[in-house]
């Protein structure tokens, strides 16, 4: 979506002066204006006059309630940067957007956050709820205020919240599972490595895993799925020895498949033997996991778009509160699948 920011900066002019072009306020040079006006009609620019005469009247906080990110789990990095596009893009309508960035781990950091955050008097927030108990108190505190509540990444239900904006995890699983038959043809034996990270009733996480094992029951195919729990995946040397011993004990195991962006961290607990004979499939292109693909340690990425994710929940609750546009309930990303040979395409400056 070209901005006026976008005009101004290809104009190489203030905003402010598009500004006064796009609303013939005057007070701009004849050659300035003229060449104001040839790049909107190239960029077929126009200005959305509810918008603008809401935004004029109106200031609008959306505030956005999401996990913090590190150097060692650099995901919720994305969806961040993703909200922060979408801020600077509808600034000139009057949005602004707050972020909130809670421990992903940790539920009274979740909550307390939140107590931080509705101290700013949203207009609309975007959660990413992670804790199922937790969401359940801040939805009843945001229903009684009247506020509207978008959920990001993770779709629960049985809430009221005015949209969800993410993957379908389940078609997303069911490709996975998809994708380790294409690798693996014959009846084989995979491993599904899952982290207790994944604290929410109904997360993606656990929509992935049934699809993955959805596709092999649907189709009749007689492969066999187990399931391996890690307490903490951040611990190396504890997941190092639960891996390599489970694989040794079940050496007829052929695939591995990391429902979450954690997959580099099991591939630096794999021996080189392991490695070499086995198909492994996981999600998200953070720069880990992109090294992984590279390095034909891991076969196929399953892409979020988190960057897309946090720019569209943005767009959706701005369309909502200037326009009173009601979104549709569930407003999913396309499912990438990267390859080595792709990931390179795939990646957003």
């Amino acid at each position: 979506m070209i901005t006026i920011k976008d005009i101004a900066k290809e104009a190489k002019v203030s905003e402010g002066t598009v500004d006064r072009v796009l609303h013939n306020r005057g007070g701009v040079s004849k050659k300035t204006e003229a060449k104001i006006k040839a790049i909107l009609e190239y960029h077929n620019f126009s200005v959305n006059p509810v918008a603008s005469a809401l935004a004029m009247k109106n200031k609008y906080c959306i505030a956005a309630l999401i996990p913090e990110y590190n150097e060692s789990d650099l995901f919720w990095k994305s969806p961040y940067l993703g909200i922060l596009k979408g801020a600077d893009d509808l600034k000139t309508f009057g949005i602004q957007v707050n972020s909130f960035s809670f421990n992903q781990y940790n539920p009274d950091s979740y909550l307390n956050t939140f107590k931080t955050l509705l101290k700013t008097k949203p207009a609309a927030v975007i959660m990413v709820p992670n804790f199922s108990k937790e969401t359940k108190k801040i939805v009843s505190e945001l229903e009684a205020l009247n506020i509207p509540y978008l959920f990001l990444n993770i779709d629960i239900k049985g809430f009221n919240n005015t949209a969800f904006v993410g993957q379908d995890s389940y078609m997303a699983g069911y490709i996975a599972g998809k994708l380790m038959h294409l690798s693996l043809p014959k009846p084989s034996s995979f491993l599904i490595i899952q982290a207790r990270y994944n604290i929410t009733k109904n997360n993606a996480v656990s929509k992935r895993i049934k699809g993955f094992n959805d596709y092999f029951n649907k189709n009749n195919i007689n492969s066999k799925t187990q399931t391996l729990k890690i307490e903490n995946l951040n611990n190396s040397s504890e997941t190092k020895a639960k891996i390599s011993l489970y694989l040794k004990e079940n050496p007829e195991i052929k695939g591995v498949f990391v429902p979450s962006s954690r997959i580099y961290i099991v591939v630096d607990c794999l021996e080189n033997k392991y490695i070499k004979n086995l198909e492994l499939i996981g999600f998200d292109n953070t720069p880990q996991n992109i090294a992984c693909l590279l390095n034909d340690s891991v076969s196929f990425l399953i892409s979020q778009k988190p960057f897309d994710q946090g720019y569209e929940a943005i767009r959706l609750l701005a369309d909502y509160l200037l326009q009173n546009k009601i979104p549709n309930q569930k407003n999913y990303l396309p499912i990438d699948i990267l390859t080595k040979e792709n990931v390179k395409y795939n990646e957003r400056k």
